[in-house]
């Protein structure tokens, strides 16, 4: 094929936004997963290594844009930004759980079903809540970044980050004003480098995501799902209940009075790949991509409330505790009282934040509500098989909620424009740092 074709074929290729090219792949490689089968979980490993390419970065993406943040706003602006950020995040936990029980109470899943009494499923010891408080204060900066420890990288980036915002506020010594301005600049920098390599990891995210879906419907198939249909079909509702009600028309179009459609234009890349890779923080280099590039949000704003969201707001996932524990119920025929299932919205929104970070952290969410309601724990093996998709609604919602709170905080502290990106031309798909528009080569 001669040169001048295969250029202008990749020109074409890129001209489609990314957000349809991934939305393609997620279908096109369910449909071959569900017609070939079993044999088409040979493709997995294209997809572990977008899942792994992603892992990469989240680390130096939260601590480069998250320096870059503290840089913009004042020790006294970071504390009223970030009550402003945890105060949302709490409540709209509360919010998710009650929507997933009232849900889940009208539809009933699992109801037909009967628990096997040899189920059994490996379920790892839930953390103590005091434990992971602690946990937030790593013993050692470098070798929690190493390991990937999000909350305690934020923490120490946090505190590294306000101490040279005090240095510059109030040294008088020439030499230190200029170090700190140079650590910031090389801060800066490797911001904008790091969005380069986001692009790179989204357009290979195409293949990455056709692989992942093959390969998960290849070795579930679609008879795997009916049994769990309606608690599928729960979780659903109660997801698009609560980006619809609450994000869309609580949070954006009530108080930001903007529309929530650009909302969504903006936001389709990151909620596209949570849904893909089921995880938000995973997801993370995506959703500031977006914040920054699309959304318009300030990076003071954006670069403090992202890397928190992906760590202790898990919306989706406290849903979910609600959904299940109706599932469970109806798995041993009995029937949550208020009281029990007022116990599962408090046990939710804490161990929504207690247990960030933590591997499976749905699945161990839910032996905590179970042992809590005295359910049998066999029923989290129950669920095991189908998680894989639960976990996809819940990221995806989550990732939502990062982006809906981080718009609201945004505008209640001027920190976004909604004169250009999305919210200028609602209709129009963006791209990841703009890298990707008609003609390009």
């Amino acid at each position: 094929m001669p040169r001048g074709n295969i250029k202008e074929y990749w020109s074409r290729y890129r001209s489609v936004p990314i957000v349809y090219r991934i939305g393609a792949a997620f279908v096109l490689g369910s449909i071959l997963g569900l017609v070939v089968g079993e044999p088409a979980t040979v493709l997995e490993p294209l997809g572990e290594l977008f899942v792994q390419l992603l892992s990469m970065i989240v680390i130096p993406i939260i601590v480069f844009t998250l320096l870059m943040g503290i840089r913009r706003i004042s020790p006294s602006t970071l504390g009223k930004v970030g009550g402003q950020i945890l105060a949302l995040y709490a409540i709209l936990s509360g919010i998710a759980v009650f929507i997933g029980l009232a849900v889940a109470n009208l539809i009933n899943p699992g109801r037909g079903l009967t628990l096997q009494e040899d189920t059994e499923f490996d379920t790892e010891e839930a953390p103590d809540f005091l434990d992971v408080v602690m946990g937030i204060v790593p013993e050692e900066p470098i070798g929690a970044m190493a390991e990937g420890d999000v909350l305690a990288t934020i923490f120490f980036v946090i505190v590294f980050g306000m101490a040279l915002l005090l240095l510059a506020e109030n040294s008088d010594d020439e030499a230190v004003q200029s170090g700190v301005e140079s650590i910031f600049n090389i801060v800066e920098a490797g911001t904008e480098a790091m969005f380069k390599i986001v692009w790179g990891v989204m357009e290979y995210g195409v293949i990455g995501v056709f692989a992942l879906m093959a390969a998960v419907f290849g070795e579930a198939g679609a008879g795997a799902l009916v049994p769990f249909a309606l608690l599928i079909g729960a979780l659903l509702a109660a997801v698009l209940i609560h980006i619809t009600v609450i994000y869309l028309g609580g949070l954006i179009l009530l108080l930001t009075r903007e529309s929530p459609i650009a909302f969504l234009t903006g936001s389709k890349d990151a909620i596209i790949t949570a849904l893909s890779i089921r995880s938000s923080s995973g997801t993370l280099p995506v959703t500031m991509a977006n914040a920054d590039n699309n959304l318009k949000i300030n990076e003071g704003i954006y670069g403090f409330s992202l890397p928190l969201g992906a760590t202790i707001n898990m919306d989706g996932t406290a849903m979910y505790q609600g959904v299940a524990a109706i599932f469970a119920a109806n798995l041993v025929g009995v029937q949550l009282t208020l009281a029990e299932q007022v116990t599962v919205v408090l046990i939710a929104v804490l161990a929504s934040i207690g247990s960030a970070g933590v591997p499976g952290t749905g699945l161990i969410m839910l032996t905590m509500v179970l042992t809590q309601l005295g359910l049998p724990l066999a029923v989290v093996g129950f669920v095991a098989g189908v998680d894989p998709i639960l976990d996809r609604l819940r990221t995806m919602t989550n990732v939502t909620g990062d982006l809906a709170v981080t718009t609201v905080v945004a505008h209640w502290n001027d920190g976004i424009d909604f004169t250009s990106g999305s919210w200028a031309d609602p209709t129009h798909g963006l791209e990841i740092g703009g890298e990707s528009t008609p003609g390009d080569d």
